[in-house]
């Protein structure tokens, strides 16, 4: 398992009865979490200090309860990166903490290739990993079909000083993009997704990562360089073992491109514990350095 162990405006606090204590930046949320089947180990009284507290409905959804006045949104930071963080109405914050360790692997694996690199980040969501890349000196083509989300990456591009770095942001169903890239005859040296396990495109297109995940990669194959950097899959989808996405990249990129191929999940530290919270799977293909 890979750990995101290295933030500093970020603490996962406790986890228990289905929740999780969460820090980001001075303020302090109260979230479900679905994997945390444990009870709360021992009475600290952390809990009952939470700033908001998301409370799910047993209809779908839910609402926060905040304790205290928060600022609509505010901004945490990592290793010279800013991030927006925006308590939303379906729990989420607009960041997936557990995804620094692969920013990290992102950020070393450009400044280590020593040329230009060029990026697709599809699925891109708020910007986390096109922040990374173009922190690092890559060129970047942002990709998610919802609006609000591609605006949220640009807030956090500016935020981070980076508003003068070549960066795309594109709204538009992934795999329609991907095609006309193809037609386009433009390449990348690196791609990274991080599809969700359903979703709609902003024409109403159906995403299901079952039927769709291995397609999508078989076709961003034709939109990739003769010298490939990496390709990055991430997943939250439950169920969902690592192995399945390494086999993807295996009948995939490690037939076509010589490389590294490995997987696994990746996690966070609980403080207060020392319990490891598993957030999701990823898959990797690198080029051997």
């Amino acid at each position: 398992m890979l750990i995101s162990d290295d933030w500093k405006d970020y603490e996962l606090i406790d986890t228990g009865n289905g929740e999780k204590l969460e820090r980001w930046g001075t303020y302090v949320l109260r979230r479900p979490d679905p994997q945390i089947i444990w009870p709360i180990n021992g009475k600290s009284g952390q809990w009952d200090k939470a700033d908001a507290h998301y409370h799910r409905s047993s209809k779908g959804g839910g609402k926060w309860e905040f304790k205290k006045k928060l600022p609509p949104k505010w901004n945490i930071s990592y290793k010279g990166m800013s991030f927006y963080i925006e308590p939303t109405g379906f729990k989420h914050t607009g960041l997936f903490p557990e995804q620094a360790v692969n920013w990290s692997w992102i950020m070393d694996k450009i400044r280590a290739a020593k040329r230009p690199i060029n990026v697709l980040n599809l699925f891109a969501y708020t910007g986390g990993a096109t922040v990374a890349a173009a922190h690092a000196g890559a060129s970047v083509c942002h990709v998610d079909a919802s609006k609000g989300m591609v605006q949220w990456a640009k807030e956090n591009i500016s935020l981070s000083g980076l508003s003068d770095r070549p960066v795309r942001f594109i709204t538009d169903d992934v795999i329609k993009f991907v095609k006309r890239e193809k037609r386009r005859g433009s390449f990348y040296d690196a791609v990274i997704m991080d599809p969700p396990s359903y979703g709609r495109g902003p024409n109403g297109e159906i995403w299901k990562i079952e039927d769709e995940i291995y397609p999508l990669v078989e076709l961003c194959m034709d939109v990739l360089t003769k010298k490939p950097l990496f390709f990055l899959i991430n997943s939250y989808t439950t169920g969902f073992s690592p192995t399945v996405v390494e086999n993807i990249l295996k009948m995939t990129l490690g037939k076509k491109h010589k490389g590294i191929i490995s997987s696994g999940e990746v996690g966070i530290p609980v403080s207060s514990t020392g319990l490891v919270l598993p957030c999701g799977i990823f898959g990797r293909w690198e080029a051997k350095s």
